[in-house]
């Protein structure tokens, strides 16, 4: 009979959505300077029950990805908010990375979850420049400077160099997974870090989200239906509209530096 006089709950609500780093000239990615004081805000709601973040990321730089992670945990552990995360077509690689700052993650039985690996991704022109009768100068102060140069032969020394830093990241990856997942991981190692990725229900059964669901839904069955839920979202300066909209040649060389990574999933 007093119902009305119930506080209605509240939850903070924010997107994370694009290429993870500072994509092309005007550095439209998702990065940790562009969203510190956002993350911030939707934190210091004090009336929120918790925190939901929507992530749609097919991933990009993994210091970014891991500068956000922290930051979320952070401010999580020091406003005592509980994190739920929502994947939506895509949380892969970086973009997983950030949704294990989640106490609990949902996606969408199509997204696609996963994609725990590291790649680098290059081209060889030493053919196309001697058919072309161009030659390679270069001189550097450090005889690995020019490692892994696209127009010099690679060495085998380089690649080994390489794969041994790549090594190290994804062994960061995997324990940032470990720590949030836990004992809910079904799989072997071997599977789940192998650098695959799956569908939103396979991930389910993976261990690596705990169900299948959209934000609107999930809140409302955790808060009720009268449950408030307040967006926080990076507004645009002025200045940054103009700037982007200035050069089409830019605007496209942006478009599909973020293409071919959002295709690694089909995207």
């Amino acid at each position: 009979m007093f119902s009305f006089f119930k506080k209605k709950k509240i939850v903070a609500h924010l997107k994370l959505s694009g290429v993870i780093g500072n994509v092309g000239k005007f550095k439209q990615g998702i990065d940790f300077a562009g969203q510190e004081e956002i993350i911030k805000k939707a934190f210091s709601l004090k009336k929120a029950k918790c925190v939901a973040i929507t992530i749609n990321s097919p991933g990009g730089s993994p210091v970014q990805s891991h500068l956000i992670y922290s930051f979320i945990r952070h401010q999580a552990k020091k406003n005592n908010k509980k994190v739920i995360v929502f994947a939506e077509d895509v949380a892969a690689s970086g973009g997983y990375l950030i949704a294990c700052a989640g106490d609990e993650i949902y996606a969408n039985s199509s997204s696609i979850i996963g994609s725990i690996g590291v790649i680098y991704s290059s081209f060889g022109f030493t053919e196309l420049i001697k058919k072309i009768g161009v030659e390679r100068r270069i001189h550097t102060a450090g005889k690995n400077k020019s490692t892994l140069d696209p127009f010099l032969e690679e060495k085998n020394e380089d690649i080994e160099r390489l794969k041994n830093i790549q090594l190290d990241l994804h062994k960061d990856f995997i324990d940032v997974v470990e720590k949030s997942r836990g004992t809910k991981l079904t799989k072997s190692e071997v599977e789940l870090f192998s650098g695959e990725f799956w569908s939103g229900s396979k991930s389910k059964t993976l261990g690596l989200v705990d169900g299948i669901g959209n934000a609107h839904e999930i809140l409302k069955e955790k808060f009720g239906d009268d449950v408030i839920i307040k967006k926080f979202e990076k507004t645009k300066g002025w200045l940054s509209q103009k700037l982007s909209s200035s050069n089409q040649m830019d605007q496209f060389a942006n478009i599909l530096d973020e293409r071919s990574i959002w295709q690694r999933y089909g995207f």
